[in-house]
């Protein structure tokens, strides 16, 4: 079976942050870290070189298959974030509520936060803990 390309590293969280020239989705990314490691209690790790993970959990496939993953996390990409956080995409109230938005196979994509609800995105941030 092919070995998981994305994995906790060692690289600088802050020196990637640093890298978004954006001033404004620089802020952003920020505000996303600040609100993600309140709510898991970990700090923010790289996973690969473009994802920002918190925490640690062992994902369990029917197949048997284990692997290491972080509880949630997001990559700030130049289009948009991309937020990984479990069962996003499946909580439809909460989505209704958030603002702009587009969901994919297990992502939740926002541009910016300003067009979302800060309060409904730190509530699905929450859920994702559960």
């Amino acid at each position: 079976m092919a070995e998981l390309k994305t994995k906790k590293t060692e690289l600088s969280v802050d020196a990637f942050v640093k890298k978004i020239t954006e001033k404004e989705r620089q802020k952003d990314a920020l505000a996303i870290i600040s609100l993600m490691e309140k709510a898991t209690k970990a700090k923010a790790k790289m996973w690969g070189t473009a994802i920002i993970g918190f925490g640690d959990k062992v994902l369990k496939y029917e197949s048997g298959r284990e692997l290491d993953w972080f509880i949630m996390g997001f990559s700030p990409r130049k289009q948009n974030f991309a937020l990984y956080i479990s069962g996003a995409v499946e909580n439809a109230a909460l989505l209704k509520k958030l603002g702009k938005h587009k969901t994919g196979k297990g992502c939740l994509y926002i541009n910016k936060l300003e067009e979302v609800d800060a309060a409904v995105l730190k509530e699905i941030i929450n859920k994702g803990l559960k």
